[in-house]
């Protein structure tokens, strides 16, 4: 088994030492630039457009239908309206109140 003087196994230390340095420098910027999310956006920009806007799009629809549901407004709107007889349609308070001055 081939001993090694303290000379060589500090200079085998000093090198690890030295690749380790190197090895976690580059660790550092790959773990910088891969969790930077506002460059991930701006790289797949034109993708996530139309996702955003479908997204949305859902999310309103969504949200109003939820509500609509809870509250039960379309359902109450389409009673009320089977409900109410056909009335014709009465004349504006403006035009009342000129057919008054005209007499």
């Amino acid at each position: 088994m081939p001993t090694r003087t303290p000379d060589e196994i500090r200079a085998s230390i000093e090198q690890n030492r030295q690749e380790l340095g190197e090895s976690l420098a580059y660790l550092r910027d790959e773990v910088t630039q891969l969790t930077d999310w506002r460059a991930q956006l701006r790289a797949r920009q034109s993708q996530l457009l139309p996702v955003a806007v479908v997204a949305g799009f859902v999310a309103g629809g969504g949200l109003a239908g939820l509500t609509g549901l809870i509250t039960g407004r379309g359902r109450r709107q389409q009673r009320r309206s089977a409900r109410l007889p056909n009335l014709p349609s009465l004349p504006s308070p403006g035009a009342v109140g000129a057919k008054l001055r005209r007499k």
